[in-house]
């Protein structure tokens, strides 16, 4: 990562913190002429439009009062979506009831389930799969993602 990348990081991770959020991702892509910043942020509570509106009109401040950009560019915040696996053990409490796909390591063996987060307790996590209640530690959790449901 080059200081120009680590600084913009360091001020979008600010920002989000400060409005109450955490910064999942951010992608700097384009070329000195003509950048696109994508920020990706989320909660522990859902993420709404006008969250992401506040954001960004915060981080676009900051950005122009410090002059960090020259040239043109466009700023993108949204929610990860469910696309993206979740990072933080802290994004898991607003999913219970919903399924995952989970891939974990346990016994030193790389495991793969589907199944509903029940419980979040401390850093263990409770599924159901298969009508068996499966207890994961996050920090033995690879990856994980929420399987979009429409009713």
């Amino acid at each position: 990562m080059n200081l120009f990348e680590k600084n913009i990081k360091d001020i979008a991770n600010g920002v989000v913190e400060k409005n109450g959020f955490f910064l999942i991702d951010m992608i700097l892509r384009g070329n000195e002429n003509n950048r696109v910043i994508e920020i990706y942020i989320d909660g522990e509570k859902n993420i709404s439009a006008e969250d992401c509106a506040r954001v960004s009109r915060e981080l676009n401040s900051v950005i122009e009062s410090q002059n960090l950009i020259e040239s043109n560019y466009r700023l993108d915040v949204s929610s990860p979506g469910t696309d993206r696996s979740l990072i933080f053990l802290k994004q898991y409490p607003k999913h219970i009831n919903r399924k995952f796909d989970v891939s974990y390591v346990h016994n030193n063996v790389t495991n793969i389930l589907t199944g509903k987060l029940l419980d979040v307790s401390g850093e263990n996590l409770t599924f159901l799969s298969n009508n068996k209640q499966i207890i994961i530690n996050f920090n033995n959790i690879k990856k994980a993602k929420v399987i979009a449901g429409f009713s």
